[in-house]
Formats: C-alpha cells, sequence, structure tokens
C-alpha cells in the first residue's frame, strides 16, 4: 500500500464508519416508525367499530330499541352504548393480567379477535320487528364482547408504546395511541356523510347503517396479519419475574389509591373526548336542530383537530413536564367548557358549533396529549397494563361510557340545552385534583412519579 492509500485509510474508515452509523439510525427510525403503525393500525380498528354505536345511536335505537318516546328509545340505546363500558374494568383486570403474564403482542392479537366478534354480532342482528326480544338482547352481548375487549386495547397499546419509544420522547410516541382513534373517528364520520348524501334517512334507518358495520368487520383479517408481525418489546422480555393473575390481583389491591387517582385523572379526557365526538352528532341534530350533515362534518372536523394537536402537545410534554400541561388545560376547562356551550345554543348555527367543537378539542388534545403517558408512568412497572388499563376503564365505565346518556339527561331534567357543559367541567375538577395528587410531590424534569411496587 503507498503513503497516499495509507493517509486515505483513516478517513476513508471513518466516513464509512459514519455511513454505517447514519444508515443505522434511518433504519431504526424507519422501524419504529413502522411499529407506531403496526400498532395504532389495530388500534384504529377497534375503537372505529366500539365508536360505530354512539355514531348510528339514532338508527339502532329504532331498528333495536322502538318506543313510542323518542326520548325513551334513545335513551335505551345510550345505556346499552354505556353497558360496553361497565364490561371495560373486567376486560381491564382480566385481560390486562394476561397480557402483563404472556406480553404485549399476544394481548392485542386477543382483543382485536373479541372487538371483531361483537361487532359482527350487532351488524348482522335483525331488526326487533322480526325477532322481537331477541334483537336487543343480542345487541346488547354485541356490546358488551366490545367493551371486553376495550378494557385493555388502550392500555396494552399505550404501554407497546412507552416500552418500544425513544428515550425522552415517550410522550409522543404514546401520543399516537389516542391520534389513532381520531382516524377511526375521521372514517365513520366520513362514512356517516357519504350514507347522508347518498340513500334517503329511511334507507339508512332501515338498513344502510350496518354498512359501517360490514366495512370494520372485513378489514379485521388485514390487522389480525398486521398484529401478528408485531415484536415483544425489549422491557417486557428482559423481565426477570413475571407475575401471575394473583400477583396482579394483589398489586391492584395494594394500589388501590393509585388505581384511584388515575381514573380520576382520566375521567377528564374520556368524558370530553366522548362529548364532542361521539355525541355530536346527536347534539348537534335533535338539540341544535342542525342537519345530520352539519353535524358530519363537525365530528370530522373536530377528529381533524385532535389529531393535530395530541402528538404536538404529547411531545411538548416531554420538554415541559407533564405536570404544567394537566393543570394548565384542566383550568381552562373548568372556566370556559360551560359559557362555551351557553353561547352556542343560544343561537345554534354550523359555524358557532364548529367554532365551539374545535374550542373543545384543543383543551381535550392538549390535556390527553400529557395524561397518557403520565398513566403509563405512575403505574407499579411490573402490572402497568393491568393498572392502566384499570384506571382507564374504570374512568369511562363511571363517567365517559355514559357521556352521551347524560348529557341526554341533563337537558331533558334541566331544559338548558347547554348543560353538557357542566359534566364536562366536573370531569375536569377531578382531572386536576388528581394531578395535584399524583405530583404533589416534585420528582423530575420529566414529572414522572415514582412509585414502589408491592
Amino acid at each position: 500500500m503507498n503513503p497516499a492509500q495509507s493517509a486515505a485509510q483513516p478517513g476513508t474508515a471513518a466516513r464509512a464508519s459514519s455511513g454505517t452509523s447514519a444508515s443505522s439510525a434511518s433504519a431504526a427510525s424507519s422501524s419504529k416508525f413502522a411499529t407506531v403503525l403496526r400498532v395504532t393500525g389495530g388500534n384504529f380498528m377497534e375503537m372505529f367499530d366500539f365508536f360505530l354505536f354512539g355514531f348510528y345511536a339514532t338508527q339502532i335505537s329504532k331498528a333495536f330499541f322502538p318506543s313510542g318516546n323518542e326520548f325513551a328509545s334513545l335513551m335505551l340505546t345510550f345505556m346499552t352504548f354505556g353497558a360496553g363500558f361497565l364490561m371495560r374494568p373486567l376486560g381491564a383486570i382480566f385481560l390486562g393480567a394476561y397480557v402483563d403474564r404472556v406480553g404485549r403482542r399476544q394481548g392485542l392479537i386477543v382483543t382485536l379477535a373479541l372487538m371483531a366478534l361483537g361487532t359482527l354480532l350487532i351488524a348482522c342482528v335483525p331488526a326487533y320487528a322480526a325477532i322481537g326480544l331477541a334483537a336487543p338482547l343480542l345487541v346488547l352481548i354485541g356490546r358488551l364482547l366490545q367493551g371486553f375487549s376495550a378494557g385493555v386495547e388502550l392500555g396494552g397499546v399505550s404501554v407497546y408504546l412507552s416500552e418500544m419509544a425513544t428515550p425522552g420522547r415517550k410522550g409522543f410516541y404514546v401520543s399516537w395511541q389516542s391520534a389513532s382513534q381520531q382516524v377511526a373517528i375521521v372514517v365513520a364520520a366520513a362514512l356517516g356523510y357519504w350514507l347522508n348524501v347518498t340513500f334517503t334517512s329511511q334507507e339508512i334507518g332501515d338498513f344502510y347503517w350496518r354498512i359501517p358495520f360490514f366495512v370494520g368487520c372485513l378489514i379485521v383479517p388485514v390487522l389480525f396479519i398486521i398484529r401478528r408481525s408485531l415484536q415483544e418489546t425489549e422491557e417486557f422480555m428482559a423481565r426477570k419475574h413475571r407475575p401471575d393473575a394473583r400477583e396482579i390481583f394483589q398489586s391492584m389491591v395494594a394500589n388501590w389509591g393509585l388505581v384511584l387517582a388515575g381514573m380520576m385523572l382520566v375521567s377528564m379526557t374520556t368524558v370530553s373526548f366522548y362529548l364532542i365526538t361521539v355525541y355530536t352528532p346527536t347534539f348537534g341534530k335533535s338539540v341544535l336542530h342542525l342537519s345530520t350533515t352539519d353535524a358530519l362534518v363537525v365530528t370530522l372536523c373536530v377528529a381533524i383537530s385532535n389529531f393535530i394537536w395530541l402528538p404536538i402537545m404529547g411531545a411538548l410534554s416531554d420538554r415541559v413536564g407533564r405536570k404544567p400541561l394537566l393543570i394548565l388545560f384542566t383550568v381552562l376547562t373548568i372556566f370556559t367548557a360551560y359559557p362555551s356551550l351557553k353561547w352556542l345554543v343560544g343561537t345554534p348555527s354550523f359555524a358557532r358549533m364548529l367554532e365551539v367543537e374545535l374550542w373543545l378539542s384543543f383543551l381535550y388534545a392538549s390535556y390527553n396529549g400529557a395524561m397518557v403517558v403520565a398513566l403509563t408512568e405512575v403505574m407499579p412497572v411490573n402490572v402497568r397494563t393491568a393498572g392502566f388499563s384499570l384506571a382507564y376503564s374504570l374512568a369511562t365505565a363511571l363517567f365517559g361510557g355514559f357521556t352521551p346518556a347524560i348529557a341526554t339527561g341533563l337537558i331533558e331534567m334541566t331544559g338548558d340545552k347547554g348543560a353538557p357543559g357542566l359534566w364536562m367541567t366536573a370531569a375536569a375538577v377531578c382531572g386536576l385534583v388528581a394531578t395535584l395528587l399524583l405530583y404533589r410531590r416534585q420528582v423530575n424534569p420529566a414529572d414522572t412519579v415514582r412509585v414502589p411496587v408491592v
């Protein structure tokens, strides 16, 4: 080798090493992006199926819960919608323990199968006019299956994303769990818009409301393939001890105070989310007397707004901490939720509804971007999925899941069309109290809470 070649060798080697390093970093980034898509793709489908029931509440009430009183019929439908949430704590306990014991990947496949079964049942049940009381009973069973599955789906996805996230970017990665739900809302609202411009109201009520449910069933096989390709997280694989169901239950009992505080933390998220998404089509049509198309367009815009703000605020929480964002947006909600809705119902219009719903969307997404990752951080690591899922499911069962029914009931009882804003305000108070309890001691720059494993 001549001197020139010798002199060039170190630089060449350095460049080669640098190129290899850059290539590896790019591949790792691409791999994480692909993993996020695979995980949240299944989450999108499960939440799409779960939300459809609320979106088509009016049609479902006429098909399965006929009554001479429109209010009573709609309330029965929303109570059935809420019944699915009562199953979520059970799903969180039993499926959450299963996921913490056997792994994140296998658990996410099981939840997808259960959700698909419940959705298929709802899509295929004949109307009340054809089979009588068996119709609402079968719909209720389908809804309970959906609820049992959803009880651990959000926790399983959130924990998976937190464990595979790049250090210092957990908030950004975990926010995509909630962002994928917004894609589900967009697709559901877009399908609803298409139905309304393609068929008459009578045709939709008779049969065509079932089309979105069939669409959800058709996508399931693709998602099974996607989820089967997931790899188990390195953090889970590195654990020496994996608790059995008895140990997980004992830990949940020992950490009941933490689960209760977590439930209060989630209450702000779950109430505001179901108020501005699932309840919006019914609120726009039945309360504000706007067209179905107007209500669906607003819902579509809200979902897009949520999708934009969630990762932004998740990333911001990585920089400034979870606590400041949680406090700021619960306080803003307390002072603005009810006045905003009162202003809207004073002179209802498409423009006002869009403006108010986008403001409530900003409040929800900004809070939730910090809240979900915070909940993964406060739970003991060996029961992270079960703890997260139980806190989240209790909040949805007691607060969020019955939001459409509570909103409908509040308006009927008080005569105040802006009354749902009071329900959102109460949830924000719970979120603020929980934040102050969980972060009563400053722990580190990321505002995470260290909890000893019991």
